[in-house]
């Protein structure tokens, strides 16, 4: 008993010691624990192990290879019964953190009980408008609990009486040729409701699936009464899920333009609450204006390299001589390695990052598919560089342009953005510090960082030529158009055909890798965020950099270490780390990071 007194004082100590310690910005101390936790990192674990238990539970189960259950965690529409336990379990957690001492704890607790509560508060009000959508939707499902009914039996292995079930899908059938013929006689449905709709009963489809999963050949009665009535309802879900997706009627902003490309612009007033959400306190019209600034200053510098290359101001042509510049097919993968190697060197020689020997051996390359190159034109990376070059099946203009687009000057600003210091190092060191941050990820970090580490090599003369030059300011000019297309687009300002010009016109974009650019953009699940953080979150850290490295605090190494062990978060939440700037409980987005200065 002694032992174990003395074991709880001891405890007692500790946690007093973590929760009265004054740790500076700049310390290094390897044995402190707030490099890898907070006071808030338990509840962030089991919040997130929670959901993904209610998740399992109540979504469709059937079975996948090997006979093992297959939970469908991607189902696109909680049922009733689900989304009532996510409100709950979120509510729960919001009353948990409530009674916490918020102004106990360090630093490192008050950034993870600002960004946990954000994300409790996003995922009810997610869950708010699903139920409010459904609520539309049920006039076009009145047959859907019976099924969610069948379903929730069958998780806990009630015995079915499988005549009842079989006269219950039986009507059910005839249910939806009823409001299938209802249906017929409407013209349309907004399309937001019709995509809902069939998202509904596809998901009803995977539950009765599940269903008939568990009970067929194990349950005599179930596996006499139900294999035709099941087979004849899983048909007409199909065939109603299709029904309720051609109705959908897109707006005029929806449309296509004759790009071929279509969307949803979401709105000024979305975008606004999108950005707060990512803490970023500027509304769209600044931004585009920020995004002109910074063009301004490219073409300034553009304009330079092309008179330096002697094509005066003629800055097309310029680019066109760096175009033509690409290597035979079969050669880009060790040009990759070539330009990587550079990067290194450089990086090495300015002493402005260590780099894990680990991260710097493990990257690996793929060669991206001709499909997937219709919407990613250029290379892209993570754990490994996906390489995006002609491939045996491409039309010969098609071969000319991506050729021309992944030349060696354009390349050369990229390849660390993709590898290292850039993505793959962020891969590397997100799954090695501060691991319960995951859901906090943010493409404002993600890119930005990638995109800082351009704006800094660039900085430092990693482009000597101008050549060198205007590879590397083809792709920043980019990132500035992307906040303006993006935004525009989503304004209800320009159709996607006027974003395709603007990338081709202004940018000097292949027509081709333009399409497919803005094809990226609207179609490819990004968020409608997800292009402007490119250049606006490598613009947040490039101010933190000027506060922290330019003014003397901090060494260009101790920042970018200090950055990348606190994981994946917005970036102001970044800067109230480093600069000793805890956050108030009821926190509000309000730093204004970008000067033109």
């Amino acid at each position: 008993m002694k032992h174990f007194n003395f074991f709880k004082f001891s405890c007692c100590c500790l946690l007093f010691f973590l929760s009265k310690i004054e740790i500076s910005f700049a310390q290094t101390d390897k044995f402190n624990l707030y490099s890898q936790t907070s006071e808030v990192a338990g509840f962030i674990i089991q919040y997130d192990q929670d959901l993904i238990a209610i998740r399992n539970f109540y979504s469709p189960v059937t079975l996948g290879r090997g006979g093992y259950a297959n939970y469908s965690r991607n189902q696109p529409l909680n049922s009733p019964e689900q989304r009532k336990r996510l409100v709950e379990i979120d509510n729960s957690y919001l009353d948990q953190l409530a009674k916490l001492d918020f102004d106990a704890m360090s630093i490192y607790g008050k950034v993870d009980y600002v960004l946990l509560k954000r994300n409790i508060d996003d995922h009810l009000r997610d869950l708010a408008i699903e139920e409010k959508q459904y609520g539309q939707l049920t006039k076009y499902i009145p047959f859907a609990d019976k099924l969610y009914q069948l379903e929730k039996g069958r998780r806990r292995g009630v015995t079915v009486n499988g005549q009842e079930v079989a006269g219950m899908l039986n009507s059910v059938n005839k249910e939806i040729k009823a409001v299938s013929e209802n249906l017929k006689k409407i013209e349309s449905l907004d399309m937001p409701l019709a995509t809902f709709a069939e998202q509904a009963v596809k998901g009803l489809q995977a539950r009765l699936k599940g269903v008939n999963e568990f009970y067929q050949g194990y349950d005599p009665l179930y596996s006499w009464w139900v294999p035709e009535p099941y087979e004849t309802l899983d048909s007409a879900l199909m065939a109603y899920a299709k029904l309720l997706k051609s109705k959908g009627k897109l707006t005029t902003s929806q449309k296509d333009d004759g790009s071929g490309i279509t969307g949803v612009p979401i709105g000024r007033e979305e975008l606004i609450r999108q950005l707060q959400a990512e803490m970023i306190n500027y509304n769209p019209e600044e931004l585009i204006e920020i995004a002109n600034k910074e063009f301004a200053w490219c073409d300034k510098e553009l304009l330079k390299a092309s008179q330096e290359m002697g094509f005066k101001d003629d800055w097309k042509s310029a680019q066109e001589k760096v175009k033509n510049s690409y290597v035979p097919a079969g050669s880009q993968p060790e040009l990759i390695l070539k330009l990587y190697n550079d990067a290194q060197r450089f990086i090495k020689e300015y002493d402005l990052m260590d780099i894990p020997p680990i991260a710097d051996e493990t990257w690996a390359m793929v060669m991206m598919t001709p499909e997937r190159q219709l919407v990613n034109p250029f290379f892209t990376g993570g754990t490994e560089i996906s390489i995006s070059y002609p491939t045996s099946t491409m039309s010969h203009e098609d071969k000319l342009m991506s050729m021309r687009g992944n030349n060696p000057y354009f390349s050369r600003g990229t390849v660390q953005h993709e590898l290292v210091p850039g993505h793959h190092l962020q891969y590397y060191m997100s799954s090695h510090y501060k691991t319960y941050r995951e859901n906090f990820r943010t493409a404002f970090y993600t890119e930005g960082w990638a995109l800082y580490w351009e704006l800094l090599l660039y900085d430092k003369g990693f482009a000597k030529t101008p050549e060198e030059r205007i590879g590397m300011l083809f792709w920043r000019m980019h990132r500035c158009a992307r906040i303006i297309f993006s935004l525009n687009y989503h304004l209800g300002k320009w159709t996607p055909q006027q974003c395709i010009n603007f990338l081709v016109d202004r940018v000097g974009h292949e027509k081709a890798n333009a399409e497919g650019e803005v094809r990226r953009s609207f179609e490819g699940g990004y968020s409608p965020l997800y292009q402007v953080a490119y250049l606006l979150g490598g613009l947040q850290i490039w101010s933190l950099k000027n506060e922290l490295v330019d003014n003397g605090k901090m060494t260009y190494k101790k920042f970018h270490d200090l950055m990348m062990k606190e994981n994946n978060i917005p970036v102001e939440m970044l800067r109230a780390t480093l600069t000793n700037q805890p956050p108030t409980r009821d926190f509000k987005t309000k730093w204004k990071f970008y000067s033109s200065k």
